[in-house]
């Protein structure tokens, strides 16, 4: 499975290369997240059906094969060698540096939960900083979830 899911990634990387755009050309087409097309090209989310006919607008190189098999439910793995890539390690790093003080914020403005990463939008902008330099811009905006209180249910009870 996984060695199909790197063939199928392979060919799509190659439409997307072909067609000459980036992932946020294919966003604004699509009206997807450019992190979201960025996922649906390497396997990692399924293609809508409603979604297809937008996606093969904006990829015209990309063919009906490749369409039909983008609306299986994916593997939706990752290689753990990938740390090893520099952004990906610092992205961890970051994560991992301010995630306690980012957990302890949501605590405060929510309650007791955690941000679903599946019902979730991901997306990279390139900004400006004060100093006029180029600064990239991660925005994670997940569902808030709340942690529920277990209950014994009677009605349920093997006695």
């Amino acid at each position: 499975m996984a060695e199909n899911k790197a063939i199928i990634t392979h060919q799509l990387q190659s439409v997307k290369r072909e067609s000459g755009k980036s992932y946020s050309q294919l966003a604004k087409e699509t009206g997807l997240t450019n992190v979201y097309v960025a996922q649906l090209l390497r396997r990692q989310a399924q293609l809508k059906p409603e979604t297809a006919p937008k996606l093969q607008a904006a990829l015209p190189g990309l063919p009906q094969e490749l369409i039909k098999e983008m609306m299986i439910p994916p593997l939706r793995s990752y290689d753990p060698n990938l740390i090893q890539d520099p952004t990906i390690y610092r992205l961890n790093e970051a994560v991992m540096h301010f995630g306690e003080s980012i957990k302890e914020i949501i605590n405060e403005e929510f309650g007791d939960g955690i941000m679903s990463a599946i019902d979730f939008y991901c997306s990279v902008d390139k900004v400006k900083g004060v100093d006029g330099k180029d600064r990239v811009a991660i925005v994670f905006d997940g569902k808030y979830l709340p942690h529920s209180e277990q209950f014994f249910l009677v009605e349920n009870a093997q006695l």
